[in-house]
């Protein structure tokens, strides 16, 4: 645990959370907890994640299973999540318990489904987006709903901080979507979704614009050798070529400014200013 701790990232989510939670109302105590049963969460999902990926590396560190072995990994998640879920009920936060269970399910639904879909590479965009929804935009809405709930406000203001939140999470995986095609320096290796055979929104828009015996290419590509360099590199040149960079670009701003206005509807105060700056962090990032 120590040394899963050590990794800690960026946090958003829990900034997320406090920040929601003092623009709607105020933070209380729940807040707190509610920050924490976020991140203990999150964390043993990521723990998960490492030993289905096969990975060995998070936040810059050796992943636990690089270290210890899946075993370990799968344990740790484990031990996370419970201690998540004790948090709530041990104090009777059963309203944010539900937000953020609703939030771990439809992330494993998600995950099922990118899976499912990558081995025929059948994905629309409606698809695309469903995928991105359950799999990354769910749980930083569950940290606005948790955020609002936890200020004690009325349920419809928590739905609405529910969208907002989901309409972030969206803007966000959109952005690191995007870094697959070597749009900035960053930490992941450019192309590595391609070779992960995970279809984005760049690669889905460029092959709707093909032709059939291009699209029949360039997929064939992505399922058989996007293990080759020089095979990926011509799928990347095939999407900036169609306009899927420009067209994502466009799509992930139409979520910023949706965003945007939700927040219009609050009043004015710091815990407002933080959002809408973290809101332009999404898409304003390098990493």
């Amino acid at each position: 645990m120590n040394y899963t701790i050590q990794g800690k990232g960026k946090q958003m989510r829990p900034m997320f959370v406090f920040l929601a939670a003092g623009m709607c109302k105020s933070i209380t105590e729940a807040t707190y907890r509610g920050a924490a049963m976020i991140e203990l969460l999150h964390t043993a999902t990521l723990l998960h994640d490492d030993v289905v990926d096969d990975s060995h590396y998070r936040r810059g560190f050796f992943s636990i299973n690089a270290l210890w072995r899946n075993k370990a990994s799968v344990l740790s998640g484990d031990f996370l999540l419970a201690r998540g879920l004790l948090l709530s009920i041990d104090n009777n936060d059963f309203e944010l318990l539900r937000i953020m269970s609703t939030a771990v399910r439809e992330m494993s639904e998600g995950e099922l489904l990118q899976f499912q879909k990558s081995r025929t590479l059948d994905i629309t965009e409606d698809v695309y987006f469903e995928i991105i929804r359950r799999k990354t935009a769910t749980l930083i809405a569950a940290c606005c709903g948790v955020g609002a709930s936890s200020s004690g406000v009325e349920p419809e203001i928590v739905q609405k901080m529910v969208r907002f939140g989901e309409t972030i999470g969206i803007a966000f995986q959109i952005k690191d979507d995007l870094f697959d095609y070597g749009t900035a320096e960053i930490g992941k290796p450019v192309g590595i979704d391609i070779k992960e055979k995970k279809m984005t929104l760049p690669l889905i828009f460029a092959l709707n614009k093909a032709s059939k015996s291009e699209k029949r290419h360039i997929i064939n590509l992505v399922k058989n050798e996007s293990e080759k360099p020089k095979k990926v590199a011509e799928v990347i040149d095939f999407v900036k070529k169609s306009g899927g960079i420009e067209y994502t670009n466009e799509v992930m701003h139409r979520y910023y400014k949706e965003a945007e206005q939700i927040l219009v509807d609050f009043p004015d105060s710091v815990y407002k200013t933080s959002l809408r700056d973290l809101v332009r962090f999404t898409i304003e990032r390098s990493k």
